[in-house]
């Protein structure tokens, strides 16, 4: 006799049961998925700072979300807004501070890193250079596809896409999609286009707009 599927959901982690975060998270909303095999790597605690996930997070198995000492790393801190899904490996780093609005989704394998390493000058061994921090901001509605990684300092613009496999070494503005390695612009996303938009010229305006409104 073959089981009744009809009504099941495979693979999505079961509902956080209780009030309280689990161990290792500060604030969590309602609704909230964790996987098993989800994992931390923090010391200390804050009161203003830490981990938070907002109502209806999701996070599959094998996600890293790591924030540090916070004692030490005073930029340290990792909230997820409402309805992110972080899918299956992703690595997230708020050791510099990583801020991912509403309706977000992380792709598989995705990294998005708020910390660094100092690689010139001595000691030989990077290993002995001192950490270097940059705060990442993904605005509302925007997707980091599979395998792409987001460097220190960049904001993902509402409702970007980041293509996957994409190194993204510079900012997104909103509703763009970028591609490649380094991540550059593509196109707009169809139905969310400008007037001037359309074709090369009015691309690199609107692209040239959104550096300037940032310095």
């Amino acid at each position: 006799m073959s089981a009744n599927h009809e009504d099941a959901f495979f693979g999505l982690p079961e509902v956080w049961p209780r009030p309280a975060p689990p161990p290792g998270f500060d604030r969590i909303g309602k609704g909230v998925r964790i996987a098993d095999t989800v994992t931390l790597y923090r010391r200390g605690g804050d009161r203003r700072r830490g981990i938070t996930l907002g109502d209806g997070v999701v996070l599959f198995d094998q996600v890293r979300l790591v924030v540090g000492d916070l004692a030490l790393n005073h930029q340290a801190d990792l909230v997820l807004g409402d309805r992110v899904w972080v899918n299956t490996g992703a690595y997230l780093s708020g050791e510099g501070g990583l801020l991912i609005e509403d309706g977000v989704l992380i792709g598989p394998g995705a990294r998005i890193l708020s910390a660094g390493h100092g690689i010139d000058g001595p000691p030989e061994n990077i290993i002995d250079h001192a950490l270097t921090y940059g705060a990442i901001r993904i605005c509302r509605g925007a997707w980091i596809g599979a395998g792409a990684s987001v460097l220190e300092g960049v904001t993902i613009g509402k409702g970007a896409v980041v293509g996957a496999g994409a190194v993204v070494t510079r900012d997104i503005p909103p509703f763009a999609i970028a591609t490649g390695n380094p991540a550059r612009f593509l196109r707009w996303r169809k139905g969310f286009e400008t007037r001037d938009s359309a074709g090369a010229a009015g691309r690199l305006r609107k692209w040239l707009r959104y550096v300037m409104r940032r310095f």
